[in-house]
């Protein structure tokens, strides 16, 4: 009975003592990183599939400084905090022929905003539904967003290689 319960007694301290170690190094690795809250974009009334919204920055990106002050200020819904670190952005920047036209997308599968240019678009931001994954692929001419749960697929595909930029979402 003694054996035993020296037994149990020394498991539980390995497994503390694992545990405690584990739980440090992730801690001092994730304390470095901060993460800006997702930005959505506003709904307007009447709830249509696809929506024209007035362009907002990503969190990202950080505007240029100009030497003169901008007649017309945007306002912001909400003054995001100061970032603890620099940081880059893994999303493409926009095309210099993009024309600021920031359609959206609602699909069962989530969400999907372009910024539709005359010749061109940038994906602006893929929100994937509770219980959907989501996948992108982005060249030269076309941008693809495959939300996927199950066997259930939802896809929204822009294409702009031979006219114009449109956009296509299928079921399947």
């Amino acid at each position: 009975m003694r054996r035993g319960l020296v037994h149990v007694l020394a498991w539980s301290l390995a497994t503390g003592a694992a545990v405690t170690l584990s739980w440090w190094g992730v801690h001092t690795v994730m304390a470095g990183t901060a993460y800006d809250p997702p930005r959505a974009l506003p709904l307007t009334a009447g709830g249509a599939t696809a929506q024209e919204a007035e362009p907002l920055v990503p969190a990202t990106s950080r505007p240029a400084p100009s030497p003169s002050p901008d007649p017309s200020p945007r306002r912001s819904r909400k003054p995001s905090p100061a970032p603890s670190a620099p940081r880059t952005s893994p999303s493409p920047s926009p095309s210099p022929t993009a024309s600021g036209r920031i359609k959206s997308y609602d699909t069962d599968g989530g969400r999907v905003v372009f910024d539709i240019g005359a010749s061109s678009a940038t994906l602006v931001s893929a929100t994937p539904g509770a219980g959907w994954s989501m996948q992108t692929w982005t060249t030269a001419s076309w941008i693809r967003v495959e939300f996927a749960s199950g066997a259930d697929r939802v896809s929204v595909f822009c294409t702009w290689h031979d006219g114009p930029p449109r956009v296509e979402v299928g079921t399947y």
